[in-house]
């Protein structure tokens, strides 16, 4: 199953969200870049609000590629209780400092989703090095949110071919990058675990306006009807606070 990822920026969002139908709660604030981070007492306040009916991920944001910063960032993040730590790799060729910073916090059971970026670079070759590095997933995305949705700067194949690798290498796979309603239908053609979503999901179609409920419920839908027949819903990912389905009930 292809599951909707819907970023939101406060436990109000989230509330929204989850009453929309997302599978997956991200937090970020999308006034602080592609992956900007909201307040620790955000993280804590939709972690308490959810209570584990949802994984919950966070972004630990738009930071420099320094070993030191991203370890300590990931470490805090963590420490409020989200599912899913986002760590964006904004560098084609991470040094090995950063990958052992990362490698660090997955052996200490940190759940990391690298995010790497489709307009910067091409993202195949990290992968076998964040298999290594103990990250439980990966993530594309775009970091130019002015430059058009993940399918301009990528071609079916490329992004086909990042999926199955993700997948044969037992890693998480998500797409996202200002996708809107007509990417849905042709990206879960390749099988990623989640899509992610923000500016589709608010009132005005910009990221920085308000997350609407019936936006997030219309794109529910859409990704319900592209999704084959005989598909069984299930987690996309196990929340470390419970175990719960795709609507909340307990399994």
């Amino acid at each position: 199953m292809t599951a909707l990822l819907a970023s939101v920026s406060d436990a109000r969002e989230a509330r929204l969200a989850m009453r929309g139908g997302a599978d997956i709660i991200d937090l970020k604030d999308p006034a602080k870049g592609a992956l900007g981070a909201v307040s620790a007492e955000t993280q804590r306040s939709v972690v308490r609000l959810v209570d584990g009916q949802r994984p919950v991920s966070a972004t630990i944001g738009d930071l420099p590629m320094a070993a030191p910063v991203i370890a300590a960032a990931i470490e805090a993040t963590a420490a409020n209780g989200v599912d899913l730590v986002k760590v964006g790799l904004f560098e084609r060729y991470p040094g090995p400092d950063i990958l052992n910073a990362l490698a660090a916090a997955g052996q200490a059971g940190i759940h990391l989703i690298a995010v790497l970026f489709a307009d910067q670079y091409s993202p195949l070759h990290l992968l076998e090095p964040l298999r290594r590095a103990a990250c439980a997933g990966v993530m594309l995305d775009t970091a130019d949110k002015t430059g058009g949705s993940l399918t301009a700067h990528l071609e079916r194949d490329a992004l086909a071919a990042f999926v199955q690798q993700g997948k044969r290498l037992g890693l998480l796979t998500g797409l996202a990058g200002s996708l809107r309603a007509a990417d849905i239908r042709p990206l879960v053609r390749l099988g990623p675990d989640y899509l992610g979503f923000r500016g589709a999901l608010c009132a005005g179609g910009t990221r920085t306006s308000g997350l609407s409920e019936a936006a997030v419920a219309d794109i529910r839908a859409q990704l319900d009807a592209a999704l084959p027949s005989t598909t069984t819903r299930s987690p996309v990912w196990t929340s470390t606070r419970s175990r719960c389905g795709r609507d909340g009930e307990q399994i």
